[in-house]
């Protein structure tokens, strides 16, 4: 890396570094991979398995409300929003490792209690666990990585091991729905828990193997680490996404404007405290001084709640206004995240070459493209034609993915990776938490052809922002970056 103190910025290398960082060690990468799947394969079992959920529960006391089953979605989300940063930070301060070893054994410890749930309340607690579970392979994993790459590669961006990742998510995302939807009809919904267990033993194994021992050694009293975590910023951050998403949710039955304004007042408390505290959830002042990275955490947070929204509103519409199973809704399903393998891929090809500019205008335009053709959709259309819309959908995610991936391991200062990377996912599943609110604003209850017609109004008016900024961004360079210099 190459400082140049009369523009107080870290120049990062150019082509010829980014060809030299495509390489990293399976060893190093495997066990990362299988980590990091684990938040993309519960995100989208879910999807088929939702109405299945809410009926086994609807013999409990008190029944199972659609308000209440919104919590098996919104809760994970929940949970990994304030979890990604919280485990980036305790992998900067105590080894990346040891904080990767601690999301997988949370993760097992909940996928062996869940499918014993006695009610739906211990099951959106068991999805809560997951979520904090599944939050930690990320930011530890990109920490890992990085580590490697500053030992190895003079610190040349990793786009082999990046792209890595990305294809993993697309995988279990692809998996999920089908996987999901066979496991409800032959042996019921608790099963999609257990698919959980292998896939984590499997990940501790290679772990204990093959990732390299932490090189931290300063340690941290109780207090000290409590007060790192930013407790307050941590239930301000709770009350007010939760108050969003509530209120969201509240405007497809009746508005609770009295709701809003309360959020407004947790945001803004939010941004307050964040700006004063020692060690902020989200580290306010990085982003004034890095606009780059603030850019990056905005365009993924409308890519994700884009692609969740189509997610979670197609199995609804295929079951409830087309008829189809589980099954065969997460089959349906398929080409979306399955194509998003390839066009990952791709993405990962083009940036290496071109940056992440022009990948990031590419996603944008299928966006736009596949917000069209769901406007024209309707219950009676044949199933082939349903499907080559999937396909149009399945390209952008891959593409929008890869590109935010690149800008972030670019624009975030080269020593708080861990914390930036946790900020990503934060911002990943904000919009996954805005997504199902959007689902339910606009779909209907059951779906409906024309509650389908409003998803694509909302996601063409996404898709065209995120166009322009692509095209306009000056943050978004094929080349280099220039960082704020560390004091």
């Amino acid at each position: 890396m190459k400082l140049e103190s009369s523009k107080s910025a870290v120049r990062i290398a150019g082509p010829a570094a980014r060809q030299e960082g495509m390489g990293l060690p399976g060893k190093l990468i495997l066990p990362i991979v299988l980590g990091t799947l684990l938040n993309a394969l519960n995100s989208s079992m879910i999807a088929v398995a939702l109405v299945s959920i809410q009926e086994g529960f609807a013999g409990s006391a008190g029944g199972a409300p659609r308000f209440d089953a919104m919590w098996l979605v919104s809760g994970l989300y929940l949970a990994t929003t304030v979890s990604q940063p919280t485990m980036g930070r305790l992998a900067e301060r105590f080894g990346a490792r040891k904080i990767f070893f601690m999301g997988l054994i949370i993760v097992l410890l909940a996928s062996v209690l869940a499918p014993f749930a006695p009610s739906l309340g211990w099951l959106i607690a068991s999805r809560i666990a997951l979520g904090i579970g599944t939050s930690a392979a990320y930011p530890a994993g990109m920490a890992m990585i990085q580590a490697w790459a500053q030992r190895h590669r003079d610190g040349a961006m990793p786009t082999g091991g990046l792209g890595a990742i990305s294809v993993a998510g697309q995988v279990a995302v692809a998996l999920g729905p089908p996987i999901g939807g066979v496991l409800v009809l032959v042996a019921g919904w608790r099963s999609i828990f257990w698919v959980n267990v292998p896939l984590v033993l499997t990940a501790l194994t290679m772990a204990w193997l093959w990732l390299p021992v932490d090189t931290v050694t300063r340690g941290k009293s109780l207090s000290n680490t409590l007060r790192d975590l930013d407790l307050p910023g941590i239930g301000l951050f709770v009350a007010t996404l939760s108050g969003l998403l509530l209120f969201l949710q509240s405007l497809s039955l009746q508005s609770n404007w009295p709701l809003l304004l309360g959020t407004l007042l947790s945001g803004g408390l939010l941004l307050l405290w964040e700006r004063r505290a020692a060690s902020p959830l989200i580290d306010i002042r990085m982003l004034q001084e890095n606009p780059a990275l603030m850019a990056t955490y905005l365009r993924c947070t409308a890519t994700y709640a884009v692609f969740y929204a189509i997610f979670y509103a197609l199995p609804k519409w295929l079951e409830e206004a087309r008829g189809l199973s589980s099954a065969e809704a997460g089959l349906m399903l398929l080409p979306v995240a399955g194509l998003g393998m390839v066009s990952t891929i791709l993405a990962t090809r083009l940036t290496h070459r071109s940056g992440p500019r022009l990948v990031l205008v590419i996603g944008s335009l299928m966006l736009c493209a596949g917000s069209v053709a769901m406007s024209q959709m309707a219950h009676g259309i044949p199933i082939w034609l349903i499907l080559m819309i999937s396909v149009v959908f399945g390209i952008p995610n891959g593409f929008n993915n890869l590109g935010n991936q690149a800008t972030l391991y670019r624009s975030a200062p080269p020593n708080r990776l861990g914390t930036a990377s946790g900020l990503y996912r934060t911002a990943q599943y904000v919009g996954g938490s805005v997504s199902f609110a959007l689902v339910g604003m606009t779909l209907g209850h059951p779906a409906s052809d024309g509650g389908l017609h409003r998803l694509a109004a909302v996601i063409a008016v996404i898709g065209i922002l995120l166009l322009l900024n692509a095209c306009s961004s000056k943050h978004i360079d094929p080349v280099e970056v220039f960082l704020p210099q560390q004091k």
